[in-house]
């Protein structure tokens, strides 16, 4: 693993790392955020999701994550959102190929060789990160925003266990139902729509819901709203009773201005689940 850039941040350092994958074929980027307690120990981990052309750096410049982390003594880590580089494949909508992994196994070609963004996020960036720095696997929590969002709620749905809490910013909360979802799940699973219900947060939470707290902020300005389509997902956690927090932000649209303001309700929501014993 090669380490490409640490700088001190909030006191404790803000890294970005680099090695060759298994799961996507070609070399993947992660931004990872220790606080001081990781010189003691291992700490707990909040996953970061990004949004559809994102790479690991949009947020780990924008969101404002680092300072609230350092409070709460957790760490961040920030994925790239789909495989890079040449021979990996690409689209000239930004929506889908590069930047819009969309954290599926993609099965169709092009992009079944590359496109392992679930498998590369559930298994094998976890396991580099414990491995290599002061993480406790024992507690983990997962965000995201957007597209990202999309990927840490039904992440969170089918990996009963692995994360103690959930939430998002603004996500595609029904992409069976939505051309940000059908497009792309096409695209990369094909025209069986049963292989695409796992990937659909309303579906997962009707069928399997989530076992711990949630809390989902949209911003009623958002530009993208009826794509996101926050009302379906909504009324699956009132169907299922779910615990859950959902939030309509006034005024608020999908940037990281937007992200950036609930970002300390966001980790301080996941800290209180990561450090209950």
């Amino acid at each position: 693993m090669e380490t490409v850039s640490e700088n001190a941040c909030f006191g404790g350092i803000q890294g970005v790392y680099r090695h060759a994958s298994a799961a996507t074929g070609c070399d993947m980027t992660f931004g990872l955020f220790l606080p001081a307690e990781a010189r003691d120990g291992p700490v707990p981990v909040l996953w970061y999701l990004s949004g559809l052309t994102c790479t690991h750096e949009n947020a780990m410049v924008k969101a404002g994550a680092q300072g609230w982390a350092a409070e709460q003594g957790i760490a961040l880590v920030f994925p790239d959102t789909s495989p890079r580089g040449e021979g990996v494949a690409d689209h000239e909508d930004y929506d889908l190929g590069q930047g819009a992994g969309f954290y599926v196994n993609a099965t169709q070609e092009p992009w079944a060789p590359h496109f392992r963004m679930w498998d590369y996020v559930a298994e094998e960036l976890p396991a580099l990160v414990t491995e290599h720095f002061a993480i406790d696997p024992e507690r983990q929590a997962i965000t995201g925003h957007s597209m990202g969002g999309h990927g840490a709620l039904t992440l969170a749905m089918n990996l009963p266990g692995r994360y103690r809490s959930v939430s998002a910013f603004a996500p595609i909360s029904n992409p069976t139902g939505s051309d940000w979802g059908r497009k792309q799940l096409t695209a990369y699973l094909g025209n069986d729509e049963s292989t695409w219900a796992k990937h659909d947060a309303t579906l997962m939470m009707k069928q399997a819901g989530f076992d711990g707290p949630i809390l989902i902020d949209t911003g009623t300005s958002d530009q993208f709203i009826d794509l996101l389509r926050p009302e379906a997902l909504a009324a699956a956690i009132a169907e299922r009773r779910q615990q859950a927090t959902v939030r309509l932000q006034p005024g608020y649209d999908h940037s990281y201005f937007f992200v950036s303001s609930f970002m300390e309700d966001h980790v301080s929501f996941h800290a209180e689940a990561l450090y209950r014993d």
